[in-house]
């Protein structure tokens, strides 16, 4: 089955498809994929195999020619997470008046002329409630006058293996028919019993909570300085109140903004000693603020960025063989979809004969 990534950043989609190729689940085959971010677009060419494949590059100025639509190869399945920051609860929210929010319609663009059997969009929780609900029924009008059958849920990270709480939309859409119950048994909790049933003898890589990931000994530029130390773990100031923990067994939603380190009521932060005894230490119980910060405090790798996204930790490593610096690849892991996330749907979806050759 053949695939077009768009707004591919490192890959999440096609990681999914290449893990179910590899589990001999369903095979499928890269056609194309779109990236306006040359840094992110390093570290998906030093990750995959790209020999052959459309670089689309900005969709943007790809599809402003309808010529670049039609010379398209014909494929089976369109994905993508379509920028998210204009609807986000992180953000201004301006939706469809921001100039990201009108990349959904760039995806209309290609399906209008390309029509293929199968579509799979991520975006944020709140794209449910944007603009009261209006968004999101634009988004399912724009779909369904194109012929398709549109299936929303949201879907956590966390209930799929990764120790990370990240609760997204997956859009499923079809040309096909499905079965009259099909929108009573395609639910996350259905989804996940039959990842969690197989989830072992698959590809995929799975970490109960982040000690299961985080490395005992990195390098002491990922440490927190005795300056920044007191303002991660403030809870506040006098306009933003915010309760800072840090050593999070379940992490916090990993952001695109992740490398300018906020505090740890929004980022992920660890004691070197909690690391070290694998939990059995952990003065969040026991300390005060001033205390803590007298510990050795550091944040995520690159790799455990990526881990937590269900990508292998050298993903990372080879963006940073290629010049990726650090502060993108934080950035890259904070905006892509979650591998198991999407492994879990796709796979529900072909076990159940939804999806199908």
């Amino acid at each position: 089955m053949t695939h077009l990534e768009l707004f591919s950043g490192i890959g999440g989609f096609r990681r999914a498809l290449d893990l179910l190729t590899q589990d001999g689940i369903m095979p499928f085959e890269c056609v194309g994929y779109s990236e306006i971010d040359s840094k992110a677009k390093l570290t998906y060419q030093s990750n995959y195999n790209v020999e052959g494949e459309v670089d689309m590059g900005d969709i943007v100025a790809f599809t402003a020619n309808p010529n670049n639509i039609e010379g398209l190869p014909d494929f089976d399945l369109l994905t993508g997470g379509f920028p998210c920051q204009t609807f986000s609860v992180m953000g201004d929210q301006a939706g469809f008046n921001e100039d990201r929010g009108q990349m959904f319609f760039r995806i209309i663009d290609i399906l209008q002329v390309k029509l293929p059997r199968y579509v799979l969009l991520e975006n944020v929780k709140n794209l449910y409630r944007h603009d009261n609900g209006n968004t999101y029924a634009r988004i399912q009008q724009e779909l369904e006058g194109l012929g398709y059958h549109v299936f929303p849920n949201i879907f956590n990270t966390v209930d799929f293996h990764l120790p990370q709480k990240r609760s997204r939309v997956l859009i499923f859409a079809t040309t096909e028919n499905v079965p009259a119950d099909f929108v009573a048994q395609y639910t996350p909790d259905n989804v996940k019993a039959l990842f969690d049933e197989h989830y072992q003898q698959l590809g995929v890589l799975s970490y109960n909570t982040t000690l299961d990931l985080l490395e005992e000994h990195v390098d002491a530029r990922y440490f927190l300085s005795e300056r920044m130390k007191p303002t991660i773990l403030a809870d506040g100031s006098a306009n933003f109140k915010s309760h800072s923990d840090i050593n999070q067994l379940i992490a916090r939603t990993l952001t695109a903004s992740m490398h300018k380190m906020h505090r740890a009521c929004q980022d992920n932060y660890y004691s070197q000693d909690f690391i070290e005894s694998h939990g059995a230490i952990n003065h969040v119980e026991d300390y005060t603020k001033e205390q803590l910060a007298q510990l050795d405090i550091r944040k995520l790798t690159p790799q455990e960025a990526f881990m937590l996204q269900g990508f292998p930790p050298e993903f990372a490593t080879n963006g940073q063989n290629v010049g990726v610096a650090n502060g993108s690849l934080y950035k890259q892991a904070g905006n892509a979809v979650s591998v198991n996330t999407i492994y879990a749907v796709l796979y529900y979806l072909i076990e159940n004969h939804i999806i199908h050759e």
